[in-house]
């Protein structure tokens, strides 16, 4: 083993951590469930939700070509990505796509890595995501949530026991999952009653020239198997 702080920096960002008991992991997506049902406390809660939603359309229009601008994140839980490129072609299509795929896809993915026993990884992963989105805020209160949500996984994976990290990940993942399948539906009633006309889904059919409720279902079918099959992995079934 490696005896310089380098080194051990590396072991424990690279190391393996026990999972919690099955019984803790089913409570922490009970404490989970509790955040993202009420609508007192969902209307707080899904700040984090909103930073997973534009974060993935960030990342995707970085990664598919596109110049990001900026991202703002507002109070009352909406936001707004600007990237500049082609108004249409593949490029848009993803980018448009990712927002609110991000969250499920995003505690799908943390599910393996909590499964293969990686809790630190997964917590250095986050805040760094956190911090890199942090640089392409461009309003005071975005970069307050960022600064507060990347200070509060800064703050546990350095300064927190095993077992209190541990629940913090299984709770964040859990919390991902469940979080991510209610926006569609909130989507959904609001354009039942006309609302929502420039949403990720209406543009979707604009670009693509297929329905937006077809996006919809995808949206639906997205966080749905992503709760599914997280919720096996978190489970360890």
């Amino acid at each position: 083993m490696d005896s310089t702080p380098l080194g051990g920096l590396w072991d424990r960002l690279t190391g393996l951590q026990p999972a919690p008991d099955r019984w803790l992991v089913v409570v922490t997506a009970v404490i989970a469930l509790a955040v993202v049902l009420p609508r007192p406390l969902w209307r707080i809660s899904r700040n984090a939700i909103t930073i997973a939603h534009e974060g993935g359309h960030g990342l995707v229009a970085v990664l598919s070509g596109r110049r990001l601008d900026g991202i703002r994140l507002h109070s009352d839980t909406s936001g707004l990505t600007v990237s500049r490129g082609r108004p249409s072609g593949i490029g848009m299509i993803l980018t448009a796509a990712a927002g609110y795929t991000a969250p499920p896809l995003l505690g799908l993915g943390g599910a393996w890595l909590l499964s293969a026993h990686r809790i630190t990884l997964l917590l250095w992963v986050a805040t760094a995501l956190l911090l890199a989105m942090l640089v392409m805020i461009r309003n005071g209160y975005g970069a307050l949530t960022v600064l507060l949500t990347g200070g509060t996984f800064l703050l546990v994976s350095w300064l927190a026991p095993a077992d209190v990290q541990s629940l913090f990940a299984y709770g964040v993942v859990w919390f991902l999952l469940l979080g991510g399948v209610r926006p569609g539906f909130e989507l959904g009633a609001k354009r039942r009653h006309g609302g929502a006309p420039d949403s990720d889904a209406d543009q979707l059919g604009r670009l693509t020239h297929v329905h937006p409720v077809v996006w919809l279902l995808f949206f639906h079918a997205v966080s749905l198997c992503s709760l599914t099959g997280g919720g096996r992995w978190l489970l360890g079934l």
